[in-house]
């Protein structure tokens, strides 16, 4: 089969690799339909984080149940699955609580599971599925192909969005602002719309991201960063700021504008990956000022965002700019990497 491997900074190769088998009880096989680039992969791409040798790549992914393991339960042969971007077992007590990505089993793709096995990465024709009964969410039939691109979000970025949103508190009549107009950010705001924000800013800079936005429930853009843009988000909302800020991009400067952005008392929901964040605690101590996120466990919101997506309440699949064939995976880290695609669609195989 073939896989995408990250040799190195910018150097993505799609490589022969060993078709998958079930190697324990409660593993699965699936066939991949499709996968994605994702924001946090470009850091690798980018050399941010080193590569030190040729690996596995890619979190995001759907596709058919081709084998299971004999201990598994919840999922069989034909179904269509969404795996979050977390391998999770379902039964511990971290789970229990909501936070999959803390399971005391927790294991990422490309990386080894617990039984030392290394785990198929999602830019693939095939994956091997460890702890399938807790991983795996199977939709009530195999969906049209039109309906692939929203189901794949519910794997990260929708469930990511709807974290930060959940995180800061956002409500019935919720003022908010979000920073970042990626495919979390944009994510982002659908779920505070969800959630019934009365308004809700995007910071933004980009005349495609700004529509995108706008169509996602968007009712303001402010195209200015860093302190100019803060003080922008603040005369929005009576010169005090929004109640909650949805930080979606995980840089120091990023934080710094949600820092300035949210009113006395408001909340920032966080859900970029930190690179290089420093918060300072005093500034945000004499303002009152709450930060509440981290790693979205996006199986933990699956099934109620899966009903949304089924019943066209949302269709975060717009966020999905770009559709390319598997062959061309390394075009589709390029076009984000410069910034010529949100998202990079992976069509892989059929419905």
């Amino acid at each position: 089969m073939k896989a995408t491997l990250l040799h190195g900074e910018r150097d993505i190769r799609l490589e022969e690799v060993p078709d998958p088998t079930i190697k324990s009880p409660t593993d699965a096989v699936v066939r991949v339909v499709a996968a994605c680039v994702c924001g946090s992969d470009l850091w690798g791409y980018r050399g941010i984080q080193p590569t030190h040798e040729p690996r596995r790549i890619g979190h995001e992914f759907v596709g058919i149940v081709e084998e299971v393991g004999a201990d598994v339960r919840t999922v069989r042969k034909g179904q269509f699955v969404i795996a979050p971007f977390m391998i999770s077992d379902g039964t511990c007590p971290n789970c229990h609580n909501g936070v999959q990505t803390s399971c005391l089993k927790v294991s990422g793709w490309g990386h080894p599971d617990r039984e030392g096995f290394l785990a198929d990465a999602g830019q693939g024709e095939w994956v091997r599925v460890p702890l399938a009964d807790g991983t795996l969410v199977a939709t009530p039939e195999v969906p049209d192909a039109g309906l692939v691109p929203s189901l794949l979000t519910l794997s990260d970025v929708m469930g990511t969005g709807h974290h930060a949103a959940l995180a800061a508190g956002v409500g019935k009549g919720s003022t908010v602002a979000v920073v970042g107009d990626g495919a979390v950010g944009q994510c982002a705001v659908i779920a505070a719309n969800r959630l019934g924000a009365e308004r809700v800013v995007v910071m933004s800079r980009h005349a495609d991201r700004q529509k995108l936005a706008k169509e996602f429930g968007a009712t303001d853009v402010v195209a200015a960063r860093g302190d100019e843009g803060a003080a922008a988000v603040r005369e929005l909302f009576d010169g005090i700021g929004a109640d909650a800020v949805l930080e979606c991009v995980g840089t120091k400067e990023s934080m710094d504008q949600a820092i300035g952005s949210v009113r006395p008392g408001g909340t920032i929901g966080y859900v970029g990956l930190p690179h290089g964040v420093e918060l300072n605690v005093p500034g945000m101590f004499y303002r009152n000022v709450n930060l509440h996120g981290g790693v979205a466990p996006v199986r933990a919101y699956l099934e109620e965002l899966l009903s949304d997506v089924l019943h066209g309440s949302i269709n975060p699949g717009k966020v999905f700019d770009l559709n390319l064939p598997l062959t061309e995976v390394a075009e589709a880290y390029a076009a984000m990497d410069e910034r010529r695609a949100i998202k990079s669609f992976l069509n892989i195989g059929s419905v």
